[in-house]
Protein backbone atom coordinates (compact mmCIF):
# COMPACT_ATOMS: atom_id res chain seq x y z
CA UNK A 1 0.00 0.00 0.00
CA UNK A 2 0.95 3.70 -1.03
CA UNK A 3 -0.26 6.61 1.25
CA UNK A 4 0.27 10.10 0.01
CA UNK A 5 0.08 12.64 2.14
CA UNK A 6 -0.92 16.09 1.22
CA UNK A 7 0.20 18.78 3.53
CA UNK A 8 1.94 22.35 4.43
CA UNK A 9 3.80 20.47 7.38
CA UNK A 10 5.42 17.22 6.33
CA UNK A 11 7.71 17.46 9.14
CA UNK A 12 4.57 16.90 11.42
CA UNK A 13 4.66 12.96 10.38
CA UNK A 14 8.15 12.26 11.03
CA UNK A 15 7.76 11.17 14.88
CA UNK A 16 4.63 9.49 14.20
CA UNK A 17 5.33 7.50 10.94
CA UNK A 18 8.85 6.54 11.86
CA UNK A 19 8.03 4.92 15.07
CA UNK A 20 7.09 1.72 16.34
CA UNK A 21 4.60 -0.20 14.45
CA UNK A 22 4.10 2.23 11.76
CA UNK A 23 8.11 2.48 11.15
CA UNK A 24 8.15 -1.44 10.89
CA UNK A 25 5.70 -1.41 8.32
CA UNK A 26 7.34 0.34 6.43
CA UNK A 27 10.34 -0.80 7.03
CA UNK A 28 9.12 -4.02 5.84
CA UNK A 29 7.86 -2.25 2.69
CA UNK A 30 4.14 -3.26 4.02
CA UNK A 31 3.48 0.21 2.96
CA UNK A 32 5.31 3.31 1.65
CA UNK A 33 4.80 7.05 2.78
CA UNK A 34 4.79 9.92 0.67
CA UNK A 35 4.03 13.32 1.32
CA UNK A 36 3.54 15.91 -0.94
CA UNK A 37 4.14 19.80 0.21
CA UNK A 38 0.86 21.78 -0.85
CA UNK A 39 3.20 24.89 -1.09
CA UNK A 40 4.85 23.80 -3.67
CA UNK A 41 1.33 24.13 -6.15
CA UNK A 42 0.82 27.39 -4.60
CA UNK A 43 0.01 30.12 -6.93
CA UNK A 44 2.50 33.06 -8.11
CA UNK A 45 5.64 33.90 -6.54
CA UNK A 46 4.50 33.65 -3.18
CA UNK A 47 3.07 29.84 -3.64
CA UNK A 48 0.00 31.31 -2.26
CA UNK A 49 -2.21 28.57 -1.10
CA UNK A 50 -5.01 30.19 0.97
CA UNK A 51 -7.35 33.14 0.50
CA UNK A 52 -10.29 34.91 2.08
CA UNK A 53 -14.16 33.32 1.68
CA UNK A 54 -16.54 34.55 -0.41
CA UNK A 55 -19.59 36.30 1.62
CA UNK A 56 -17.25 37.55 4.37
CA UNK A 57 -16.24 35.49 7.65
CA UNK A 58 -13.28 35.31 9.63
CA UNK A 59 -10.05 33.28 8.91
CA UNK A 60 -9.27 31.71 5.29
CA UNK A 61 -9.53 29.34 3.13
CA UNK A 62 -7.62 26.61 1.50
CA UNK A 63 -7.52 27.49 -2.77
CA UNK A 64 -9.14 24.73 -5.10
CA UNK A 65 -6.26 25.13 -7.75
CA UNK A 66 -3.30 24.07 -5.56
CA UNK A 67 -5.41 21.55 -4.02
CA UNK A 68 -6.50 19.71 -7.24
CA UNK A 69 -2.99 20.06 -8.45
CA UNK A 70 -1.45 18.79 -5.62
CA UNK A 71 -3.97 15.98 -6.05
CA UNK A 72 -3.75 15.55 -9.53
CA UNK A 73 0.09 14.91 -9.24
CA UNK A 74 -0.61 12.41 -6.42
CA UNK A 75 -2.74 10.35 -8.77
CA UNK A 76 -0.43 10.35 -11.48
CA UNK A 77 1.42 8.55 -9.60
CA UNK A 78 -1.41 5.94 -8.21
CA UNK A 79 -4.12 6.11 -10.45
CA UNK A 80 -6.28 4.11 -8.48
CA UNK A 81 -6.17 5.32 -5.49
CA UNK A 82 -8.91 6.49 -3.39
CA UNK A 83 -8.62 10.32 -2.13
CA UNK A 84 -10.00 10.66 1.51
CA UNK A 85 -10.42 14.30 3.26
CA UNK A 86 -10.87 14.26 7.27
CA UNK A 87 -13.59 17.11 7.70
CA UNK A 88 -16.63 17.50 10.08
CA UNK A 89 -18.71 17.65 6.84
CA UNK A 90 -17.60 13.93 6.70
CA UNK A 91 -19.05 10.40 8.05
CA UNK A 92 -17.59 8.98 11.65
CA UNK A 93 -14.65 7.10 10.73
CA UNK A 94 -14.95 3.81 12.72
CA UNK A 95 -13.26 1.19 12.59
CA UNK A 96 -14.78 -0.78 9.84
CA UNK A 97 -13.95 1.73 7.96
CA UNK A 98 -10.35 1.09 8.77
CA UNK A 99 -11.00 -2.65 8.31
CA UNK A 100 -12.33 -2.08 4.57
CA UNK A 101 -9.28 0.03 3.84
CA UNK A 102 -6.78 -2.37 5.13
CA UNK A 103 -8.87 -5.41 3.60
CA UNK A 104 -8.60 -3.46 -0.37
CA UNK A 105 -5.09 -2.74 0.37
CA UNK A 106 -5.85 0.25 -1.81
CA UNK A 107 -3.39 3.02 -2.33
CA UNK A 108 -4.65 6.27 -0.51
CA UNK A 109 -3.97 9.74 -0.74
CA UNK A 110 -5.17 11.91 2.51
CA UNK A 111 -5.75 15.95 2.24
CA UNK A 112 -4.59 17.76 5.06
CA UNK A 113 -7.03 20.65 5.49
CA UNK A 114 -5.63 24.15 7.22
CA UNK A 115 -7.20 27.73 8.38
CA UNK A 116 -10.80 27.65 8.24
CA UNK A 117 -11.18 24.76 5.90
CA UNK A 118 -11.47 24.54 1.74
CA UNK A 119 -12.70 25.53 -1.15
CA UNK A 120 -15.74 22.89 -1.46
CA UNK A 121 -15.12 22.69 -4.95
CA UNK A 122 -12.24 20.21 -4.32
CA UNK A 123 -15.16 17.74 -3.21
CA UNK A 124 -15.26 16.82 -6.42
CA UNK A 125 -12.15 15.23 -6.84
CA UNK A 126 -12.51 13.73 -3.35
CA UNK A 127 -13.73 9.39 -3.00
CA UNK A 128 -14.59 10.03 0.73
CA UNK A 129 -14.92 12.22 3.47
CA UNK A 130 -14.52 11.17 7.20
CA UNK A 131 -15.03 12.83 10.55
CA UNK A 132 -13.10 11.31 13.60
CA UNK A 133 -14.95 12.83 16.00
CA UNK A 134 -17.11 16.13 17.17
CA UNK A 135 -14.31 18.95 18.17
CA UNK A 136 -12.33 20.88 16.24
CA UNK A 137 -8.64 21.07 15.18
CA UNK A 138 -5.68 22.94 14.08
CA UNK A 139 -5.35 20.92 10.68
CA UNK A 140 -6.06 17.66 9.32
CA UNK A 141 -2.73 16.53 9.92
CA UNK A 142 -3.76 14.27 13.40
CA UNK A 143 -6.88 13.01 11.89
CA UNK A 144 -4.82 11.91 9.20
CA UNK A 145 -2.23 10.32 11.37
CA UNK A 146 -4.91 8.74 13.00
CA UNK A 147 -6.55 7.20 9.65
CA UNK A 148 -3.25 5.85 9.27
CA UNK A 149 -2.37 4.40 12.07
CA UNK A 150 -5.57 2.72 12.24
CA UNK A 151 -5.52 1.30 9.06
CA UNK A 152 -1.67 0.29 8.47
CA UNK A 153 -1.62 -1.41 11.95
CA UNK A 154 -4.57 -4.12 10.10
CA UNK A 155 -2.28 -4.93 7.01
CA UNK A 156 -1.11 -8.33 6.96
CA UNK A 157 1.96 -8.97 8.64
CA UNK A 158 2.66 -5.43 10.45
CA UNK A 159 0.76 -6.78 14.11
CA UNK A 160 2.88 -9.82 15.87
CA UNK A 161 -0.07 -12.21 16.87
CA UNK A 162 -2.14 -13.93 14.02
CA UNK A 163 -5.28 -13.00 16.44
CA UNK A 164 -3.83 -9.29 17.60
CA UNK A 165 -6.25 -7.41 15.42
CA UNK A 166 -9.16 -9.85 16.13
CA UNK A 167 -9.95 -9.75 19.64
CA UNK A 168 -10.13 -5.36 20.14
CA UNK A 169 -12.56 -3.10 20.98
CA UNK A 170 -14.79 -1.57 18.84
CA UNK A 171 -15.21 -4.53 16.51
CA UNK A 172 -18.29 -4.22 13.99
CA UNK A 173 -17.91 -0.85 14.99
CA UNK A 174 -20.01 -1.88 18.25
CA UNK A 175 -19.61 -0.45 22.01
CA UNK A 176 -17.86 -3.23 23.34
CA UNK A 177 -14.41 -3.06 24.79
CA UNK A 178 -11.46 -5.44 25.15
CA UNK A 179 -11.64 -7.39 28.48
CA UNK A 180 -9.48 -6.37 31.11
CA UNK A 181 -6.11 -7.83 31.22
CA UNK A 182 -3.10 -8.54 33.76
CA UNK A 183 0.66 -9.54 33.65
CA UNK A 184 3.24 -10.18 36.29
CA UNK A 185 3.37 -9.92 39.29
CA UNK A 186 -0.09 -11.46 41.09
CA UNK A 187 -0.34 -8.96 43.84
CA UNK A 188 0.35 -5.00 43.60
CA UNK A 189 -0.12 -3.11 46.48
CA UNK A 190 -2.57 -5.26 47.81
CA UNK A 191 -4.34 -5.83 44.32
CA UNK A 192 -4.63 -9.26 42.70
CA UNK A 193 -4.83 -10.26 39.68
CA UNK A 194 -8.26 -12.11 39.59
CA UNK A 195 -8.35 -15.88 40.67
CA UNK A 196 -10.18 -16.85 37.26
CA UNK A 197 -7.23 -15.66 34.94
CA UNK A 198 -4.52 -17.81 37.53
CA UNK A 199 -6.59 -21.29 37.25
CA UNK A 200 -5.87 -22.57 34.31
CA UNK A 201 -9.10 -23.25 33.01
CA UNK A 202 -10.03 -21.94 29.89
CA UNK A 203 -13.67 -22.10 29.45
CA UNK A 204 -13.81 -20.27 32.69
CA UNK A 205 -11.84 -17.93 31.91
CA UNK A 206 -13.13 -17.05 28.12
CA UNK A 207 -15.89 -17.12 30.47
CA UNK A 208 -15.05 -14.42 32.54
CA UNK A 209 -13.59 -12.35 29.60
CA UNK A 210 -16.88 -12.46 27.98
CA UNK A 211 -18.59 -10.81 30.38
CA UNK A 212 -16.09 -8.20 31.20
Amino acid sequence: MKIQVITLFPEMFTGVLGSSMLWKAADRNIVEYEFINLREYGLGPRKQVDDTPYGGGDGMLLMVEPLVAAIEAAKAKCPEAKVMLPTPRGKLYKQSDAKRLAAATQDLIIICPRYEGYDERVTKWVDEQFCIGNYVLTGGELPAMIMIDSVVRLLPGVLGGETSAEVESFQDDDESIEYPQYTRPETFQDMKVPDVLLSGHHAEIAAWRKNN
